[in-house]
């Protein structure tokens, strides 16, 4: 079989940062007053800057699929021509604009400059860019195309505006109780950022500058014995089960706040550090990898928060990577879920620091229900 490499990266990252000090200025003040929580998740989180496609008014400025066809279209900035060359088009998010079409369809109708192809939308969370990834992977790998183009992108921020909650703070304050968002549907709102990473797939090395080959990518979900622990569209039920947003009224859906992402936070702290470890450890063993040949690290994180936890884990398993060899952005461009990874890639292969022979660990956790992907890289 061919192998599979990675050849060029992008990204895109709409208007300007928005440091910590202007947050609010742009999701605005739940019930008129400022988050009792922001604070503390921002010193826990240690982001210090994200990117929204909005204004200060929640007004629009970039489409999902406009954010995620600008970083497909940085691809080709030097060969505009080439996109008509791709046969794939793969693109992954956590929050599409719509139900139907699907997101990829709705990618390839902001790009009328490329051809025509088949077009794929993995959904879920974070781990869908890298099933995005390894759905190109595998259609190189078996020789049905020979160029791809995979893509991850979010548009959180509007989600997280003051006015999606506003309705069931007012219920809370009539109901004489606390009159804030309970802790798991503010957690999100202080580290969550829009943003777009975009990769060329090919069965060829790049003739120019550094490409990244695939070895190997490994998907594992837990869901099959977790419960949803980050969840949007629908209402966690006391069992652990959960309620879909269509078996509620128009006003339970606004009253509730159903279509806000909420996270349970203590579920999370307990197991997707030790989830996500454990798998780690496993895969390499599988694939008889040493983490002593691992000579750069990224793992998506949601907060540096978990750094050390991570970092603990690891070498309670077998398997450290000293932190030098460790790379993220999430402190300058914040969590930009399945489009993350995409992100930190594009930074590090243009940062100048890779060297032909060096190995990349991937790693991808998803808090939505527990599944986590690893893939290996190699550059050449």
């Amino acid at each position: 079989m061919p192998e599979v490499y990675i050849t060029r990266t992008a990204s895109f990252l709409p208007n300007n940062p928005i440091g910590n000090d202007e947050i609010e200025d742009y999701l605005g003040f739940i019930n008129g007053a400022a988050s009792r929580t922001r604070a503390l998740i921002l010193r826990n989180n240690k982001i210090k800057q994200r990117y929204y496609a909005m204004d200060k008014s929640g007004q629009l400025t970039h489409t999902n699929s406009e954010i995620a066809a600008t970083a497909i279209r940085n691809l080709f900035e030097k060969h505009p021509d080439e996109i008509k060359d791709v046969e794939l088009l793969s693109c992954a998010t956590s929050s599409p604009d719509q139900i139907m079409p699907s997101h990829g369809m709705m990618v390839h109708g902001e790009l009328p400059e490329s051809g025509n192809m088949d077009v794929t939308s993995p959904s879920g969370n974070c781990c869908s860019g890298m099933h995005s990834l390894k759905y190109a992977y595998y259609a190189i790998k078996s020789k049905e195309i020979t160029k791809a183009v995979t893509c991850a992108s979010e548009r959180l921020g509007q989600v997280m505006r003051h006015d999606k909650f506003e309705e069931e703070i007012q219920r809370l304050v009539e109901v004489e109780d606390k009159p804030i968002l309970a802790f798991e549907k503010d957690f999100l709102r202080w580290m969550l950022s829009d943003g777009a990473g975009s990769f060329l797939i090919e069965d060829k090395k790049s003739e120019t500058g550094i490409s990244l080959r695939i070895d190997w990518i490994e998907s594992v979900s837990f869901a099959n014995q977790e419960e949803a622990c980050m969840y949007q569209g629908c209402e966690k039920m006391k069992n652990g089960s959960t309620k879909s947003f269509k078996e509620y009224t128009p006003e339970e859906i606004i009253n509730q706040s159903i279509l806000s992402i909420k996270q349970d936070v203590k579920l999370l702290g307990e197991k997707i550090v030790a989830l996500g470890s454990d798998t780690c450890a496993e895969i390499l063993a599988k694939r008889g990898v040493k983490s002593s040949e691992i000579d750069h690290f990224l793992t998506h994180m949601s907060s540096f928060y978990f750094e050390d936890k991570i970092d603990d884990r690891m070498h309670e398993k077998g398997i450290p990577v000293p932190k030098e060899k460790w790379f993220t952005n999430l402190d300058k461009v914040g969590n930009v879920g399945s489009a993350s990874i995409y992100i930190m890639i594009d930074e590090l292969m243009k940062s100048g620091k890779l060297k032909k022979g060096e190995k990349i660990l991937l790693s991808v956790p998803e808090s939505a229900r527990f599944s986590y992907a690893y893939s290996m890289l190699t550059v050449c």
